[in-house]
């Protein structure tokens, strides 16, 4: 709870932000205003809840890919605990992602108080606009709590918990009442946002937080240990109101929705908007820095080359890095736009360079971004032979060109999508089966999923009639992966049916290859012979995880070390929270 309070404190008495008010990030220089009397006008209020949209979120970016991809399977990173299901409460990815999620909601709660106090300048369409925002940023952080820590305390007046003096002794509320809360807050803030319907200005709407609230009512569904058709009835009914009403569409192109000129598009409900002027630190995107491969980019702040994804994934689209790409059967176009594998090239990456050639990238020393010499070290250093390609923004001259900014070490402007409306589709589908084992012919389901597949297959008919669970489960993977959600999948479906998640899990090639992989591509570049030689799966490299090590992550991964000494409560039985004394 230090991390807890900590955040509360600080919420308290600053606001963060930079400049620019479009891309989220105005506010006023702190020596140039008084918080108590800031929100006077509509755009000081505009200003108030810009930064909710990345700083406080910044602590989250490891920990996102870490948890959702990595645990999941979906993700190969060696030696870490999250591959190996080994993760203590000493992590510092974990601790930095828990102090962030609390963070969040910190602020947004301060944030949605000062709100409530606002001067009479302050047009009420924009007061409740930016209140609503604030609710639906601390249901967010609550979504994230809930399916990575299980039962948290639920901290609704961070003002009145400090008062009281009693934040080093709240309890865990079980995991049905978070929940709940959840729905409460977005509830609320259905009632505040306005409904803008097909708005490019990449601010939430009514119909982000509806959204969400039908991606909440699915992961709670199944929290009792057995499904409550209720919950699904309602992931239901706010999925297709989503998808019938908001005038959102998908885009034509799947990998156009990761480009940074469209930052703000049709298909994003929910997302991170960063800045790359990093003022303050923390308002810029650094993905690119853990995920991408040294000499990516010409700023020397990329070292991801000893990770990538996983073969598991590979395996999910039909392909390894062991086929050869000139034979290999490639038909779904969300492959190449999630990772790379040998022969891959990019027209929208070093765009002054004439596109990016991953081979080439390896082999070739002249060839660097932006026309600089390569920074790589002349190997292919992945275990899995692939590198990722979602969360990368490219060079310098790609920044500026789709931004016109430039970007900066660890300092970029590509948005993160963490709701998108292909996902909600894919949640109305589940929500109208009935867990592993069952189908549906509802006319909308299929819609959605057959949407989904032909946007994804080039000249694809998709035409299925009838939807099983598992036709759902892995197109939700081919669809969102590497986009930090997959291990809570794993969550929700293990809340009611276990086995299903540990078998899938068990089932994964989780480690890399042994024998040299990097001879094999390179050869495969200097004289187009492909031949892997000795290279074959390492099953032995490390142990598939074990059903108790993957039950116990599923119920819940372990609080930060740190907060547990503050709290000793945090290891004690929950305790039902009263839901009826949270007021708006």
């Amino acid at each position: 709870m230090k991390n807890i309070l900590k955040y509360f404190a600080i919420a308290s008495v600053i606001l963060l932000g930079t400049n620019a008010c479009s891309d989220f990030l105005d506010r006023p220089a702190e020596d140039t205003y008084s918080e108590a009397i800031f929100y006077s006008d509509d755009n000081q209020c505009i200003q108030g809840v810009n930064y909710l949209y990345n700083s406080p979120w910044y602590d989250v970016i490891r920990g996102f890919y870490r948890v959702g991809e990595c645990f999941s399977g979906n993700y190969f990173m060696g030696d870490s605990p999250y591959l190996q299901f080994t993760i203590n409460g000493s992590d510092a990815e974990l601790t930095a992602m828990s102090a962030s999620l609390w963070a969040v909601n910190s602020h947004a709660s301060v944030v949605y108080n000062r709100l409530k106090k606002a001067g009479s300048g302050v047009t009420e369409s924009v007061k409740t606009q930016c209140m609503g925002e604030a609710l639906t940023w601390k249901a967010f952080a609550y979504f994230f709590l809930v399916r990575t820590f299980g039962e948290v305390p639920i901290i609704h007046d961070i003002s009145a918990e400090i008062a009281a003096g009693n934040y080093n002794s709240i309890y865990k509320a079980p995991k049905e009442d978070v929940y709940t809360y959840i729905t409460m807050l977005l509830d609320e803030a259905m009632n505040l946002l306005p409904k803008k319907v097909a708005n490019l200005d990449g601010r939430i709407d009514y119909y982000s937080a509806e959204a969400l609230l039908a991606k909440v009512y699915l992961q709670k569904a199944g929290v009792s240990g057995t499904l409550n058709q209720s919950d699904l009835d309602l992931a239901a009914k706010y999925a297709k109101d989503v998808i019938e009403n908001s005038g959102r569409q998908l885009l034509e192109v799947y990998s156009d929705v990761f480009r940074m000129q469209n930052n703000k598009n049709l298909e994003a409900l929910i997302s991170w908007h960063w800045d790359a002027s990093a003022q303050p630190w923390t308002a810029q995107n650094s993905f690119q820095s853990d995920l991408g491969m040294n000499g990516f980019d010409e700023f020397g702040d990329v070292w991801g080359q000893w990770n990538g994804p996983s073969i598991a994934l590979q395996e999910q689209f039909g392909v390894n890095a062991l086929q050869d790409p000139s034979q290999r059967s490639d038909v779904d176009t969300r492959r190449k736009a999630t990772m790379m594998l040998a022969g891959d090239k990019y027209d929208y990456f070093w765009t002054t360079n004439g596109g990016f050639d991953y081979l080439r990238f390896f082999y070739d020393p002249d060839y660097g971004p932006s026309g600089t010499s390569n920074a790589s070290d002349g190997s292919m250093n992945s275990p899995t032979g692939a590198g990722c390609v979602k969360f990368l923004y490219g060079d310098g001259a790609d920044h500026k060109a789709a931004l016109g900014v430039s970007a900066g070490r660890m300092s970029y402007g590509l948005a993160t999508h963490i709701l998108r409306l292909s996902d909600i589709y894919l949640v109305y589908c589940e929500s109208k089966l009935h867990g592993p084992g069952s189908t549906t012919t509802d006319a909308l389901a299929l819609k959605c999923y057959n949407d989904i597949r032909n946007r994804a297959i080039p000249g694809g008919n998709s035409t299925e009639t009838t939807l099983s669970f598992d036709m759902v489960w892995k197109e939700r993977n081919l669809e969102l992966a590497l986009e930090g959600d997959r291990w809570y999948d794993y969550v929700r479906v293990g809340y009611y049916n276990p086995d299903y998640a540990v078998a899938d899990i068990q089932s994964q090639h989780r480690n890399g290859y042994n024998g040299s992989l990097n001879d094999v591509y390179k050869t495969y570049y200097e004289t187009g012979v492909w031949n892997i030689g000795d290279v074959v799966y390492n099953a032995d490299q490390y142990p598939i995880p074990s059903r108790e090590q993957i039950l116990s992550k599923i119920v819940a991964l372990p609080f930060p070390s740190e907060d547990v000494v503050y709290n000793p409560n945090l290891e004690k039985d929950a305790q039902p929270f009263d839901l009826s004394t949270i007021t708006f």
